[in-house]
């Protein structure tokens, strides 16, 4: 009888229709994160082909994410440390520069992956519906996996030349990694989704991104310290808010630098406030961008 029973229940459970209804945003802070949530397998099937695409049909694939940090890392401690001669606070020049390179890459490649993120998807939007933020938030999560393997890579490089005898000391902030990587993560994620939104309209940012990105990192303590600048210039790179996660966690593996926590406050502030800007522009863009694109 009890047999009979589940399998009655089982046989009324898959006989009911499961109905999922679309329906358009009621305004352009109905976000709907709850649905972007019931999408997660769909974010992990993206977040597969942004990794595993990207390197497809090549002779090294992901060891492109260990060459790339360590060529420009290299040609940084050559043009930067050896020719100029620029201050790196007492640290080997290789670690100062690789510490500014992999947590700058990770930033450069989020924000870059998502400003296109309605052109280079359009043929995807116009066929299927699923919540469109799905498509950069699995851009975070897959420049995550490459960001990963440089900081292991990073960590690799930092304990030979601890043990080596070299004048680097980490300490306790590093448990402050986790903040540092969101932070830089949900500046990438804002800048990248405001620019999405207005490529829809403007074709012309997409040819600028990358520069602009390149001209960022000179505005951004990546090649030299903050303390090597004049004093009346530090405040005016400190305004940069990724200027405080750069130098706080160089702090953290290096134990140079300055690690100012109101300054790193004022950045999560304004990180906040383009998050909640970017977010909501992308939102109202959603509506409309294939009429423009």
């Amino acid at each position: 009888m009890s047999d009979r029973s589940a399998q009655q229940r089982q046989a009324d459970y898959f006989g009911q229709e499961h109905v999922t209804v679309i329906e358009p945003h009621g305004s352009v802070f109905d976000l709907k994160l709850r649905e972007l949530w019931s999408y997660r397998d769909l974010i992990v099937l993206f977040v597969r082909r942004d990794f595993v695409a990207q390197y497809k049909q090549t002779i090294l694939g992901p060891a492109w994410h260990l060459i790339q940090p360590l060529l420009t890392t290299v040609m940084f401690t050559i043009v930067f440390g050896k020719i100029a001669q620029l201050s790196t606070d007492g640290v080997p020049p290789f670690l100062f520069y690789m510490a500014g390179t992999v947590i700058w890459t990770y930033f450069a490649n989020v924000l870059t992956a998502t400003s296109g993120t309605f052109t280079t998807n359009s043929h995807i939007f116009g066929k299927v519906y699923f919540p469109r933020l799905a498509i950069p938030v699995a851009t975070l999560f897959s420049k995550l996996i490459a960001f990963a393997i440089q900081y292991v890579f990073f960590l690799g490089f930092l304990a030979w030349y601890f043990f080596d005898g070299a004048a680097v000391q980490p300490n306790a902030w590093v448990l402050l990694t986790p903040v540092l990587l969101l932070m830089m993560a949900a500046t990438g994620f804002s800048g990248g989704i405001i620019i999405s939104a207005m490529t829809t309209r403007y074709r012309d940012l997409t040819v600028l991104v990358s520069f602009g990105v390149q001209l960022l990192m000179y505005a951004t303590p990546i090649i030299y310290p903050v303390s090597s600048l004049p004093e009346k210039w530090q405040f005016w790179v400190s305004l940069n808010p990724i200027a405080p996660i750069v130098e706080a966690f160089r702090y953290a593996y290096l134990g140079q630098g300055t690690l100012d926590l109101p300054m790193l406050g004022v950045s999560g502030l304004v990180i906040l406030v383009l998050l909640i800007v970017g977010t909501v522009m992308f939102n109202a863009i959603e509506r409309t961008f294939m009429d423009t694109v």
